[in-house]
């Protein structure tokens, strides 16, 4: 296989590579929309499993936290990536989701979520979750990210977000 060229790999490719590698989005079939170096959107689909109050059918708050914070720990990628040409892990150091309003049952949830700022040891991001429209969210979320270094990422993680061996 040839080696991949960062310059060109495709931000929404990585994005959801990262996101199939993590067991809980799996589980939540949270999707990949799109990605750059300055933005993820993400979906999650609704299942009632994921319901956290069965009178009502709204989903469980965790379920958002899980996506926004998936969707934060994303856009660090992709924006150290398209950045710094390097694959880095980068630790949840602070979360915080204010929630606004219920989601509306049987539809899908969006994480659009933006890292803003890069630092040689943080990254920060902030974002919303919402359905119909980002100017009516469901939450808001801000998050800084540790950035621990490339050296920390094992080959056979960075090789699945990169797609190789795949084919």
């Amino acid at each position: 296989m040839q080696p991949v060229n960062p310059e060109f790999f495709p931000l929404t490719e990585l994005a959801g590579r990262f996101v199939g590698e993590l067991a809980q989005c799996r589980k939540l079939n949270i999707e990949a929309l799109e990605a750059s170096e300055h933005h993820v959107l993400l979906k999650l689909p609704y299942h009632d499993s994921l319901v956290g109050y069965p009178e009502t059918q709204v989903l469980h708050g965790g379920v958002i936290t899980t996506l926004m914070d998936t969707a934060s720990g994303a856009a660090v990628i992709c924006s150290i990536f398209a950045k710094e040409r390097q694959l880095e892990l980068c630790p949840t150091l602070d979360l915080r989701v204010d929630y606004m309003k219920a989601a509306k049952p049987g539809e899908p949830v969006f994480a659009m979520v933006e890292c803003f700022k890069l630092t040689s040891s943080v990254a920060f991001t902030r974002g919303m979750a919402y359905q119909d429209s980002i100017d009516d969210p469901i939450a808001q979320v801000v998050c800084s990210f540790m950035r621990i270094g490339p050296e920390l990422v094992t080959e056979s993680f960075r090789s699945a977000l990169m797609g190789e061996g795949e084919g």
